[in-house]
């Protein structure tokens, strides 16, 4: 380098940290000049939450020392005026301010951005592109294993690894020393410049206000800072199988309903049981079938072929990927994480459709997973829309269940006149019905049937029935129980103790009408919880 030149650091070239690298290593000789635009932009963006704002600005501390360590050597200024061609507009982009100033002072433009330095060199100013820090490690290669789920760091904190397999793992420690504030603001901007630095796999999926989800290659990236949480917190979560459906040994039967007749296909298992690993399988499979798929995702953490176009829920409203779904006419389309009722109402409207869907679900067990779409959409449509639900559990397929509507009694009614629609829920491998979902007065009911023992008594439905109406509009959905004695003839309500004395008074009147109704007496008791 030579002597006495003007250097006007961009954005990528200050959160980089290479340039202040540079300097401290005495390769940089002359003036810093640093338009103060750049410093009001990233203190605007850290008073927002921004990541990108608060390293910024300490990068630009950083850079201060970095040059007062050597004064003879290099000068630091900062200017206060925006070139005269942008003075007065607002929003401007930083990067935009940087290059002009490089002009003004005919300067050198410091930066990482091949983009940035080609508009640079077409207006005539001289450009110095830093290279990328390939020289340090990365920070997640030193805590990744081979055998490492996920890793788990927060300021004051030492740093955790989940070490196994899905349903198979370890909480272990990495190391005895806490992680200092320090060290966490540098892997954040490590983060972020190989977010820049790789842009066809790394992409910032998603950045609020003290969140930021970001996705490397394999890596997928949780940020945490306050005001969102009491500190900085990074979560760092990577597949570690990448199986295909035939290592899951599937019945043969199952896997003949999965390639010509499933097309409503749920996916349910508890956090990190495996149901994407099983997802990613499918979509392979069917892919390698001929199938055209498609995913929605939140963020995209799915590892398939380049074939397969995976959309981001962050970046679209729900009616914008209806239509674009609609107009590509995917053969499948993987919803993944399906979380609230617009993610449920969109599975549900793109499968009635006509395009096969399969969504991935957090559920404790499978029929936790049909339960969600219970008032969310009516309850005769749902066969229309799930037709399989695939429980994973520890990595492995547990259970498989089908639904199909029909008309009949309830399972636990007797009378013949209550015939109705009736969702029965069977083990798909062996045909036998477990649940049954149905609705009985202003309720649906999800019935276990090898769990009931006793048929109920249809008056006493119709009795329980009228009293949940009645507590309703007196105290509203207060947490009453209600349960009946049919050897004594006692109906026992428990209510919340500052309800009590309210429906001790004239309302109990109202109840005991209800009770007496079927030749039942009413025992009024405050809750006990």
């Amino acid at each position: 380098m030579s002597e006495g030149k003007i250097y006007v650091p961009d954005t990528s070239a200050i959160l980089s940290g290479v340039f202040r690298e540079y300097i401290l290593d005495g390769k940089v000789s002359g003036k810093v000049v640093v338009p103060a635009y750049l410093l009001n932009y990233f203190e605007e963006q850290a008073r927002k939450g921004s990541s990108i704002g608060y390293s910024g600005v300490r990068e630009l501390s950083l850079l201060r020392e970095a040059v007062e360590t050597m004064p003879e050597v290099v000068e630091l200024e900062y200017v206060y005026e925006l070139p005269g061609s942008v003075r007065g507009q607002r929003d401007l982009s930083p990067d935009v301010v940087s290059r002009l100033v490089a002009l003004e002072v005919d300067g050198v433009l410091v930066t990482c951005d091949e983009l940035s330095a080609t508009v640079a060199r077409s207006m005539g100013i001289d450009v110095w592109v830093l290279p990328p820090r390939g020289e340090k490690e990365f920070f997640l290669e030193k805590f990744f294993g081979p055998d490492v789920m996920s890793i788990h760091l927060k300021e004051g904190a030492k740093p955790y690894a989940k070490r196994g397999v899905p349903g198979q793992w370890s909480f272990v420690s990495l190391r005895e020393e806490p992680l200092t504030r320090e060290e966490l603001e540098d892997y954040v901007r490590q983060i972020f410049e190989m977010v820049r630095t790789n842009t066809s796999t790394s992409f910032i999926e998603y950045e609020g206000v003290g969140v930021v989800i970001a996705q490397l290659d394999l890596y997928r990236v949780v940020i945490t800072k306050p005001p969102f949480s009491d500190g900085i917190e990074i979560t760092v979560t990577r597949p570690v199988a990448r199986l295909r459906l035939e290592d899951y040994n599937l019945p043969k039967k199952l896997l003949e309903r999965l390639e010509k007749q499933a097309e409503g296909i749920l996916i349910a298992g508890a956090p990190g049981m495996g149901k994407t690993t099983f997802a990613q399988a499918l979509a392979e499979y069917y892919y390698r079938k001929g199938k055209v798929v498609k995913t929605i995702e939140s963020p995209r953490d799915m590892h398939l072929p380049a074939d397969i176009t995976q959309y981001s829920r962050n970046y679209a409203t729900s009616e914008e990927i209806h239509d674009v779904l609609l107009l590509s006419r995917p053969d499948y389309t993987f919803f993944d994480e399906m979380r609230d009722t617009k993610d449920f109402e969109l599975y549900a409207d793109l499968r009635l459709a006509g395009v096969g869907m399969v969504g991935v679900v957090h559920a404790t067990s499978p029929i936790d997973a049909v339960q969600r779409f219970i008032g969310r959409v009516e309850l005769g449509m749902i066969p229309s829309i799930i037709d399989t639900v695939i429980y994973v559990k520890h990595g492995r397929v547990e259970k498989v269940y089908s639904l199909e509507t029909t008309v009949k009694i309830p399972y636990g009614l007797k009378e013949e006149d209550l015939a109705r629609p009736v969702v029965v829920v069977r083990d798909f491998l062996s045909g036998d019905p477990e649940y049954e979902l149905y609705v009985f007065g202003e309720r649906t009911f999800v019935v276990p049937i090898k769990r009931h023992s006793e048929k109920i008594s249809v008056e006493n439905y119709k009795m329980k029935n009228a009293l949940e109406r009645a507590l309703f509009k007196i105290i509203g959905d207060s947490g009453y129980e209600i349960t009946i004695n049919d050897a004594d003839a006692v109906v026992t309500i428990r209510v919340p103790v500052d309800e009590f004395n309210y429906l001790a008074g004239k309302p109990r009147r109202k109840l005991e009408r209800i009770v007496r109704r079927y030749g039942y007496d009413l025992d009024l008791k405050p809750s006990l919880g």
